[in-house]
C-alpha cells in the first residue's frame, strides 16, 4: 500500500488538484493502467466496506481518494508467499488533506467511514468479475484488525457478513 499525496493548489476561489497523471505515475515507477472508475457514498459513519479483493486473472489495483468525508482504510497482504502475509497496513485518508491510497494486487482492501456523507473515488486497473470477486471477515482475529470505534457500531452489506476468514478464504498463490 501506498500513499500519494497529491500537490493541491488554491486561492480564495477554491483549489485544484491533478488526481491522475499517468506520466508523472509513470516516472515514479507506477506503470497502470485504469480502466474503471467507481464511486461510493456512506450516509452515516460506521459503514464498513471490506475486506474485498478480485483473484487473478481478474485481480485489481485500486488508487482510491476521499471527495467528501473520512474513511479508515485498511490492506490486508493475501499473497500466501509473502513475508508480510496476513499483515495490515491502515491509513486515515480525507477530502480535507487529499491524500490518495494505492493499493496493489494481492491485497485485500475495506475502509469505515469516520463521518456521516462520506464519498470515496476510486480506479481499478481490471472490470468488476463476479466469478473472481471474494470477501474476507473484517473482523477475523487471525489478521486483528483494530478497527476505530463508532457510536453506533458498524454497518455491513449481507456480503460482508457472510466474509470467509483468511485462514479459509482463496488467496494469492
Amino acid at each position: 500500500m501506498l500513499e500519494i499525496v497529491p500537490k493541491r493548489f488554491g486561492d480564495a476561489r477554491g483549489f485544484f488538484i491533478e488526481t491522475y497523471n499517468a506520466e508523472r505515475f509513470s516516472d515514479a515507477g507506477i506503470d497502470l493502467r485504469f480502466v474503471q472508475d467507481n464511486h461510493s457514498y456512506s450516509a452515516a459513519a460506521g459503514v464498513l466496506r471490506g475486506l474485498h479483493y478480485q483473484l487473478p486473472p481478474r485481480a485489481q489495483d485500486k488508487l482510491l481518494r476521499v471527495v467528501r468525508g473520512r474513511i479508515f482504510d485498511v490492506a490486508v497482504d493475501i499473497r500466501r508467499v509473502s513475508k508480510t502475509f496476513g499483515k495490515y497496513v491502515a491509513l486515515e485518508i480525507s477530502a480535507e488533506k487529499g491524500n490518495q491510497i494505492l493499493v496493489p494486487k494481492g491485497f485485500a482492501h475495506g475502509f469505515v467511514t469516520l463521518v456521516p456523507d462520506t464519498e470515496v473515488l476510486y480506479k481499478v486497473t481490471d472490470t468488476y468479475s463476479p466469478e473472481h470477486d471474494r470477501s474476507i471477515r473484517f473482523d477475523d482475529p487471525d489478521i486483528g484488525i483494530e478497527w476505530p470505534s463508532t457510536a453506533g457500531g458498524f454497518q455491513l452489506s449481507d456480503k460482508d457478513l457472510k466474509a470467509t476468514t483468511l485462514a479459509a478464504a482463496e488467496v494469492f498463490a
